[in-house]
C-alpha cells in the first residue's frame, strides 16, 4: 500500500499553472505570480496570488497558482525527512500551509464543479478542476504519505480525458495525462496498473515530447519542458536530461533545483 501511495502520489506532474491564453494576454500580476513559482520562489508566489485567487471561474489559474506554491512551500519544508510524520509536527509553518492548501483548494474544486454545471464540457474548467484535484493528491499521498486522495485521483483522470477528447491539442492537458500514463506503466504492478485505468510509458514519453515543442505560450511550453526533464532523469538519460535543462535555465535561471542539476552534471568534454 505504501509503494502505491508513494507512486500515485507522482502522477501530480511538476507542477504547472498557466492559463491556455497568450503570454501576452495575462494579467502582470499573475505572470509575475507564475515567474516567482517558476524560478523556486513559492512563499513569494502564494503572497502573490492571494488576492488573484477568488471564488470565480475566471480566476481558476490563479488558485491553481495559489496551492501548488503551498505545497511546494511544504514540500520544501519536508524535504529529505526520514520522518515526516514528526517532522511536520515539529514545523512551525506547516501546519498553517496544509490548512491554508486544503481551504484553496476546496474553494477552487467547488468552483470548478459548480461552473461544470452552469457551462457542462467547457474546456478551462474541466482542466483546472482536473488540475486541483491532482494537486491535493499529490500532497496528500506524496509529501504527507496519507491513504486520502483516490477520489480526487479518479476525478481528475475522468477530466482530462474529456477535455483530450474534445480537443487533443491541448497541450497541458496531455502533459498531465502523459504523466498518468508514464507513472502507471512505470511504477505499478499488473493488477495496481489496472486498477488505476492503466499506463503506457511510451505513448507519455512522446506526448510530453511534442508538447515540449508544440507552439504554444511559453509558459505552457515550461510546463512540458520540466515535465520532459524530470521523466528524462527517471529514464537516467542524463545528456538529453541536461539538455532540457539549460532550455529551461535560460528562462528561469534561478530555479534551484535546475542550478543544482546542471551543477551536478557538468557537461563532458568531447575527446
Amino acid at each position: 500500500m505504501r509503494r502505491i501511495i508513494v507512486t500515485v502520489a507522482t502522477l501530480v506532474l511538476a507542477v504547472t499553472l498557466f492559463v491556455h491564453a497568450s503570454d501576452a494576454g495575462m494579467d502582470p500580476e499573475l505572470r509575475t505570480a507564475h515567474e516567482l513559482f517558476y524560478n523556486g520562489r513559492y512563499a513569494d508566489a502564494a503572497a502573490a496570488t492571494a488576492i488573484l485567487c477568488k471564488p470565480n471561474v475566471a480566476a481558476l489559474s490563479a488558485c491553481e497558482l495559489r496551492t501548488s506554491a503551498l505545497h511546494f512551500q511544504l514540500q520544501r519544508a519536508l524535504r529529505d525527512s526520514s520522518d515526516r510524520q514528526q517532522t511536520f509536527a515539529q514545523c512551525a509553518q506547516c501546519a498553517d500551509l496544509l490548512a491554508t492548501f486544503v481551504a484553496e483548494t476546496k474553494r477552487g474544486q467547488e468552483t470548478a464543479r459548480t461552473g461544470l454545471k452552469v457551462t457542462p464540457g467547457d474546456e478551462d474548467t474541466l482542466f483546472f478542476l482536473g488540475k486541483l484535484d491532482l494537486n491535493y493528491v499529490w500532497l496528500q499521498l506524496g509529501t504527507l504519505g496519507r491513504k486520502t486522495g483516490w477520489g480526487e485521483y479518479w476525478e481528475a483522470r475522468h477530466s482530462l480525458d474529456k477535455v483530450l477528447k474534445q480537443n487533443p491539442r491541448n497541450v497541458r492537458a496531455k502533459v498531465a495525462r502523459a504523466w498518468i500514463d508514464y507513472i502507471v506503466d512505470t511504477k505499478m504492478a499488473g493488477g495496481t496498473r489496472w486498477l488505476l485505468g492503466g499506463g503506457n510509458k511510451k505513448r507519455g514519453l512522446q506526448a510530453v515530447r511534442e508538447a515540449a515543442i508544440a507552439d504554444a505560450a511559453v509558459f505552457v511550453r515550461a510546463e512540458a519542458g520540466f515535465a520532459l526533464w524530470d521523466m528524462q532523469v527517471r529514464e537516467r538519460d542524463i545528456a538529453g536530461a541536461r539538455a532540457t535543462a539549460l532550455m529551461l535555465a535560460s528562462d528561469f535561471p534561478a530555479n534551484p533545483d535546475l542550478r543544482k542539476f546542471l551543477a551536478a552534471h557538468p557537461m563532458t568534454p568531447a575527446h
